[in-house]
């Protein structure tokens, strides 16, 4: 009797903590001011971990001057199951993103280098090969290129993703 209840604790910890997909590709809208929208590319490494690779893209126009910027950040994610709801897990971790500003102007030209905590819900659908996640990235800026936001800034993020 106690091997059945040891195997089918083991088997419930093994399914609480099992992934619903390995890899999906989509697309992340954040409200950050280094990507509006961007790529995201997520895969799991181990059944919690997984890592989400983001490129961004934000115009900017501020009276006469234009500028874009374009980044590229990286995040560890470790997944826990929301209930007993399948496919629905929140998550926890952290990142790095790079940044570049691209403009006419110096002073709003240069590479921005920031990390943060994440935190945040992933929902991979049943029915079908998509994911979605929300998340907020609260980002401390290392290495600024001008004073745009005094080293601090929050970014949150939706994103919809292709599993495959």
């Amino acid at each position: 009797m106690r091997k059945i209840l040891l195997m089918a604790s083991l088997l419930f910890a093994t399914g609480a903590f099992a992934q619903d997909y390995k890899n999906s590709i989509g697309v992340r809208f954040g409200s950050g001011y280094y990507d509006v929208v961007g790529v995201a590319f997520k895969t799991f490494i181990t059944q919690p971990g997984a890592l989400e690779f983001d490129l961004g893209f934000r115009p900017y126009s501020h009276h006469h001057s234009k500028w874009t910027n374009v980044s590229i950040s990286g995040t560890y994610q470790h997944h826990f199951p929301i209930g007993n709801i399948d496919g629905f897990k929140w998550f926890v971790g952290g990142g790095l993103v790079i940044s570049n500003t691209f403009s006419d102007y110096d002073y709003y030209s240069g590479v921005n280098v920031g990390i943060y905590p994440t935190g945040g819900v992933d929902y991979k659908l049943k029915s079908a090969p998509f994911a979605f996640s929300v998340d907020i990235r609260p980002t401390v800026h290392i290495a600024e290129a001008y004073d745009h936001y005094n080293g601090f800034f929050v970014n949150g993020g939706i994103t919809a993703r292709y599993v495959f």
